[in-house]
């Protein structure tokens, strides 16, 4: 366990990040920056995202870049609908490290 990831609640980090973000911009960002994207919770801070991705993937984190994107009005039919807001987590690997999300080990 590392000293960040003490700091914190384990069971708050363990809800930090909702989902990996797999797309081709991700894939690129990834390919290019050793960086990968996260969905993580609206109210998460970069120490938390940090000490969740080291604790639950056992790997060391150069650091944590985030964005928030504003939900979307789109219009079904008649009626006019929102799509979520979304907070979206680039996370720096060092160098060596790797995350692989398609379940093969090598």
């Amino acid at each position: 366990m590392t000293a960040a990831s003490k700091k914190f609640d384990e069971g708050r980090l363990m809800k930090v990040l909702v989902e990996p973000i797999v797309s081709e911009k991700a894939t690129h960002v990834a390919d290019k920056t050793n960086a990968v994207t996260f969905k993580v919770l609206q109210d998460a801070t970069k120490p938390e995202i940090k000490a969740a991705v080291e604790l639950m993937f056992k790997v060391e984190v150069k650091g944590v870049s985030v964005v928030n994107i504003k939900g979307k009005v789109k219009k079904f039919g008649r009626s006019i609908g929102r799509r979520d807001n979304i907070r979206k987590a680039y996370v720096r690997l060092a160098a060596g490290q790797e995350l692989n999300f398609s379940g093969e080990t090598a």
